[in-house]
C-alpha cells in the first residue's frame, strides 16, 4: 500500500512537472510568435486583427484574394497590410497607389519574394528566370538579353507579324472542320497562341493534332527540357545568369507568361461576343469597311479601327486576366503616401482594383467599350489600363501580345460570327481564379461568314 502511495506520489510529481514544462513552452512559443508578428515600425499600414501562427490569412478567400482585397480596402483604405504566418505583406489598391510603387519608385519595389514551387520543380532556391527571380544584376542581365532575343525572333517586326497572321489562318481552318456545330475553343485557341512561343523558341510551328505538340502543351508548365546551344556561353556567361537551369526557366516564362494569358484574354474576348451579339455586330462592320473579307487584316489596320481597338482593350479590363498580379517585394526601406514599408515586406498589386477603380472607369463592372472611345469616336487609353503590369517587372511580351490579341481577334470575327447553341444556358460572367482569371467553360458555334 505505501508502494502504491509513493507511486502516486511520485506520478502526480512528474505530470505537475510535464504540466509546468507544457505551460512554459506555451508561453514561450506564443511570446516569439508574438516577437516574430510585432510591428516594430511606425506608421505600418494598418490592417486585420493578426492570429497566432496563421495572422490574416481567414481574412482572404484564396479562391477569389481581389475580391477579399476589395473588401478590407473598404475598411482600411488603399493600402493595408496582412500578415501570411510570420509574412509581412501588404496590398496596394487602386490606380494612385500602384502607379506611385510600380512608376514612379519601380526600383523600390522591383524585387521578388521567395516561391517555394520553382525549388520543388528542381531549379533551386535562388531560380533565375525573367518573371520570379530576384532583383539585381543577374535579372537585368536576363531580361535584357530576353528583350534582345526576342527582336531578333520578329517581335515588332512585319516577319513576326506575318507568322501571327499565318497561325490565325491555321486556326481558322481549325474551327471550320467543326462545321458550325458547338465545340468548346479553349485547346484550339491554346494551341495556335502556344504555337507563336514554339516559333519564337523552336524556330518552328506544330501542327494541332501532333502527338509531340499535344505533350509539350501540357508539360511546358512544369519544365522544358531543351538544347540551348545558340545562347551565350563560358564562366563570364554564367556569372551573368546564362546557365542551364536560368536560361531553361526563361523559356518556361516565355511559354507561361506568354500563351496562357493571351489565350484567356481571347477566350474572355470570344465569351463577351457571345453576350454582346450588337457589339460582335459593329466590330464585325468595322473590319468589312477597313479590310474587307478577303485581305488578311495588319496591324497597320489598327489605327483605322478604333471601335474594335476598344473592344480589345475592354476585354482586357473587364476580363482582369491577372487580378493580382505577381507578388513584389521591397528592395529597401521606403515610403507611399504617407506609410512606411521596410525591405523585404512582400508586396501585392491589386490589378482589378486599378482596372475597376470607380474613380477612373465610367462602368467598371459592365463591359462597355466606350471606355476606350472620346466623344468623337477616336481611341483613347486611359492611364488607369494597367492589364500587363507596369514598371521594372511590366510583362516582357506586352508588345508580342497586342500584336497577337489584334490579329487573332479580328481575323476570327473577319471570317467568323459567333453564337451560342441553342440548347446552352447563358454562359457565367465570373471567372475561375488560379493565378490567371480565365472563363468558366463554354460551348460555342461558328458561323462562317
Amino acid at each position: 500500500m505505501a508502494l502504491l502511495l509513493w507511486l502516486g506520489s511520485q506520478l502526480s510529481s512528474i505530470w505537475s512537472n510535464i504540466s509546468i514544462l507544457g505551460l512554459f513552452l506555451t508561453v514561450f512559443t506564443l511570446l516569439l510568435d508574438f516577437m516574430k508578428r510585432r510591428k516594430k515600425w511606425s506608421r505600418y499600414p494598418p490592417g486585420p486583427a493578426s492570429l497566432p501562427f496563421i495572422g490574416t490569412m481567414f481574412s482572404i478567400d484564396f479562391h477569389n484574394p481581389h475580391r477579399s482585397f476589395g473588401q478590407l480596402q473598404k475598411k482600411f483604405g488603399n493600402i493595408f497590410s496582412l500578415q501570411n504566418c510570420w509574412t509581412n505583406v501588404v496590398v496596394l489598391n487602386g490606380y494612385k497607389a500602384v502607379k506611385e510603387a510600380l512608376v514612379h519608385k519601380s526600383e523600390d519595389f522591383a524585387d521578388r519574394p521567395h516561391f517555394p514551387i520553382y525549388e520543388h520543380m528542381g531549379y533551386g532556391k535562388n531560380c533565375e528566370g525573367i518573371v520570379v527571380a530576384r532583383y539585381g544584376h543577374v535579372w537585368k542581365e536576363l531580361r535584357r538579353f530576353s528583350l534582345s532575343a526576342l527582336r531578333n525572333f520578329g517581335m515588332g517586326k512585319k516577319s513576326l507579324e506575318e507568322r501571327v497572321v499565318e497561325e490565325a489562318g491555321f486556326l481558322c481552318s481549325e474551327i471550320k472542320s467543326k462545321e458550325g456545330k458547338s465545340f468548346d475553343i479553349h485547346v484550339p485557341l491554346n494551341n495556335a497562341v502556344c504555337n507563336m512561343i514554339c516559333h519564337i523558341v523552336f524556330g518552328d510551328r506544330f501542327d494541332y493534332g501532333d502527338e509531340t505538340f499535344k505533350k509539350l502543351s501540357w508539360l511546358f508548365q512544369n519544365s522544358l527540357d531543351q538544347e540551348t546551344g545558340f545562347l551565350p556561353q563560358g564562366k563570364a556567361a554564367e556569372e551573368n545568369g546564362f546557365h542551364y537551369n536560368s536560361l531553361r526557366l526563361v523559356t518556361l516564362d516565355l511559354f507561361t507568361a506568354g500563351s496562357e494569358t493571351t489565350s484567356t484574354t481571347l477566350r474572355w474576348a470570344l465569351l463577351y461576343m457571345l453576350l454582346h451579339p450588337e457589339i460582335q455586330s459593329k466590330v464585325q462592320a468595322e473590319i468589312d469597311r477597313v479590310i474587307g473579307r478577303e485581305r488578311p487584316p495588319s496591324m497597320t489596320d489598327q489605327a483605322s479601327m478604333p471601335y474594335t481597338n476598344a473592344v480589345i482593350h475592354e476585354v482586357q479590363r473587364c476580363g482582369d486576366i491577372v487580378p493580382v498580379g505577381i507578388p513584389h517585394m521591397t528592395y529597401r526601406d521606403t515610403e507611399l503616401q504617407g506609410f512606411f514599408i521596410p525591405k523585404g515586406t512582400t508586396i501585392i498589386t491589386n490589378l482589378s482594383s486599378v482596372l475597376k477603380d470607380e474613380t477612373v472607369w465610367e462602368k467598371p463592372n459592365e463591359f462597355y467599350p466606350e471606355h476606350f472611345l472620346d466623344a468623337k469616336g477616336q481611341f483613347v487609353k486611359p492611364e488607369a489600363f494597367l492589364p500587363f503590369s507596369a514598371g521594372r517587372r511590366a510583362c516582357l511580351g506586352e508588345q508580342l501580345a497586342r500584336m497577337e490579341l489584334f490579329l487573332f481577334f479580328t481575323t476570327l470575327l473577319q471570317k467568323f460570327t459567333f453564337v451560342l447553341p441553342e440548347d446552352q444556358p447563358r454562359p457565367r460572367q465570373d471567372g475561375h481564379f488560379a493565378l490567371t482569371n480565365s472563363p468558366h467553360p463554354y460551348l460555342l458555334r461558328a458561323l462562317p461568314r
